[in-house]
């Protein structure tokens, strides 16, 4: 569950869609189904998600993409227990240091790789 979104104060529905990659059409969906999300509208109708709104977003993508929850049974599981988003923090945090641990990995076995060559 990696999301690359820029470090800014609101972000377009196009933004948070690409970031989780996703239709723009299911935004929509979820934040009508969902309370918990409540975007401002500029002038012109725009939707701008805050990162309190992108919080949101994650708990819903983990329940529903990941754990397979039916959207009722996301809306349980937010209004039980908003101590999700503390889990899925650190489910995030963890798979951020997988791909970091992956990495550094890869640049070991090609750094034996040279050395095994010069050997040679």
């Amino acid at each position: 569950m990696k999301f690359d979104l820029p470090d800014k104060i609101y972000y377009s529905i196009g933004e948070v869609a690409k970031a989780f990659d996703v239709n723009t059409s299911l935004i929509r969906f979820w934040e009508k189904e969902f309370d918990e999300i409540k975007p401002k509208k500029n002038n012109k109708g725009n939707r701008l998600f805050t990162q309190k709104d992108i919080e949101v977003f994650k708990t819903i993508y983990y329940l529903v993409k990941i754990k397979g929850h039916t959207l009722e049974g996301a809306k349980q599981s937010l209004s039980k227990n908003p101590s999700k988003k503390e889990e899925i923090d650190i489910i995030t945090r963890l798979e951020n240091i997988k791909v970091e641990l992956q990495k550094l990995k890869m640049s070991f076995e090609e750094m034996e790789e040279l050395k095994n060559e010069d050997e040679q």
